[in-house]
């Protein structure tokens, strides 16, 4: 089945997007053809998405994202989140020709965290491009996602936390944590109700930190989107008290710039930018159908796809002369120096504000603090006991008052589950009556997208917590999985 789209099939006669007039061309083309050579050779793997979202990702990440590929641990990194995860074969090209570096033990090292050799493994026991990305298992990774609408999830969390982060450590003249986070989602995604559950959550919270671009491309693996999803998906986001952006055609990388320029503008909303795209783009026989979707599109469509974008036809995982230095003179330089610069101001921080300066090591390395369990009481053995909720709730508090960063809430059960934090104030815009530097959270009745954003948050190295009754963790099944 083949969409209709107002997004061309095709660029016009002497603008290919496949051409080499340019070298932004150039490394869009690269990812569009790494991606279905690599889906090609694994005969298995989503190769119609990361096509049509080459342009969209690599202008992001070339233009646009605060990233050193140098030292992926930086801490005031901008997040990127492919919650779109069965279009793998996109995020292991950018690290790819990014060069990303290896992190090992903790460490960053001087390797490269995929090689082209690994790009050619896709899919394969033990290498280091599985079907769907995975946290810690690839550097460059910021999350595992897969099970849709998990990654729309986690980077709520990971919004919050940098909210968070932020109220806690910036001081007047160090604005420590200033930096955003950006996710691609697709139909599916818009389809699965945690990515309703977690938007909600980030209007109300007024996250203007995040920005979603959803890749319209209204096609699913049984076809066109028409036959399930026909609502204005657009008008929803508006409802949920999100900005809401449109780029007609996910090839118009001016555009997008100018959109993302408008998106970081933006503080007191999320973003949410509606990108129409044409799965599997340029390709003659395939653009538009569902069989670009979740298989390879076959040696001949291939060949004839690459000769479209005016690529070698008879070349596989073909990276041309100066695409990866192209992409580290633009994202690497502009990453490395961010970094620099906040690494001078985090030292004069640590002559100012020395004892917030041990805390966020402490985050950032995993440590505890030196006698948080101190006061954890004890108790005695009895023939009626304590309630284990009510126990666990002064634990929580005891630990608590000598970990500044555990925090977290329940899914409006805290009464019941005992888990709020008292003394604290509640994670809350200053427009409801509270602070980013809360500790108590309300996650509401979402416990799906409640177990998605703790993770998220998890991630920052914050010790988050949340809490339900035992029978709604039934709704939370995906994310307690992709905890561990």
């Amino acid at each position: 089945m083949r969409a209709s789209f107002p997004t061309p099939l095709r660029a016009p006669a002497g603008q290919e997007a496949g051409g080499t007039a340019n070298l932004d061309n150039l490394c869009i083309n690269t990812i569009r053809t790494l991606s279905m050579d690599g889906v090609q050779k694994a005969n298995s793997g989503h190769p119609g998405t990361a096509m049509a979202l080459a342009p969209v990702a690599y202008t992001l990440w070339q233009d646009v994202l605060n990233y050193d590929p140098a030292d992926p641990l930086w801490p005031n990194r901008d997040r990127f989140v492919l919650s779109i995860g069965h279009a793998s074969m996109l995020i292991y090209s950018l690290i790819y020709l990014a060069g990303v570096r290896q992190v090992k033990n903790g460490k960053v090292t001087n390797e490269p965290s995929l090689t082209l050799a690994d790009l050619e493994q896709f899919r394969q026991l033990e290498s280091k491009t599985p079907g769907h990305p995975e946290y810690r298992h690839t550097t460059g990774v910021e999350t595992t996602t897969g099970p849709l609408g998990q990654g729309c999830g986690n980077s709520v969390g990971m919004a919050m936390a940098e909210k968070w982060l932020a109220a806690r450590f910036n001081k007047p003249g160090f604005e420590l944590f200033n930096h955003h986070v950006y996710t691609l989602c697709g139909d599916g995604d818009m389809m699965e109700g945690i990515s309703s559950e977690a938007a909600s959550t980030a209007g109300h919270l007024k996250l203007g930190n995040l920005v979603w671009m959803y890749d319209a491309n209204r096609i699913s693996i049984e076809g066109s989107t028409d036959i399930a999803l026909t609502e204005d998906v657009a008008a929803r986001f508006a409802a949920y008290g999100w900005q809401v952006l449109e780029l007609k055609d996910a090839n118009d990388t001016a555009t997008l710039k100018d959109l993302l320029a408008q998106a970081k503008a933006e503080t007191e909303r999320p973003t949410f930018i509606l990108v129409h795209s044409v799965i599997a783009w340029g390709a003659p026989h395939k653009a538009g159908t569902a069989s670009a979707h979740g298989e390879p599109l076959g040696a001949e469509e291939i060949r004839e796809t690459k000769k479209a974008y005016g690529w070698p036809e008879d070349r596989s995982f073909y990276v041309p002369d100066g695409v990866q230095a192209h992409m580290q003179d633009g994202l690497g330089a502009r990453g490395a120096k961010a970094r620099a610069s906040w690494e001078a101001l985090l030292a004069d921080y640590r002559t100012a504000h020395p004892e917030l300066a041990a805390e966020l090591d402490a985050i950032l390395n995993g440590t505890l603090p030196e006698g948080w369990d101190a006061q954890i009481p004890v108790y005695e053995a009895s023939a009626k006991g304590t309630a284990s909720r009510a126990s666990s709730g002064e634990v929580l508090n005891a630990v608590a008052g000598r970990l500044p960063w555990l925090l977290g809430g329940s899914a409006d059960l805290a009464p019941s589950t005992k888990t709020l934090l008292k003394g604290e104030q509640s994670f809350q815009p200053a427009a409801w009556g509270g602070s980013y530097a809360g500790r108590n959270f309300h996650f509401g009745v979402r416990e799906h997208a409640m177990g998605a954003i703790v993770n998220g948050m998890a991630l920052y190295g914050l010790r988050p917590y949340c809490a339900g009754f035992l029978i709604f963790s039934d709704y939370m099944k995906a994310p307690i999985r992709l905890s561990a």
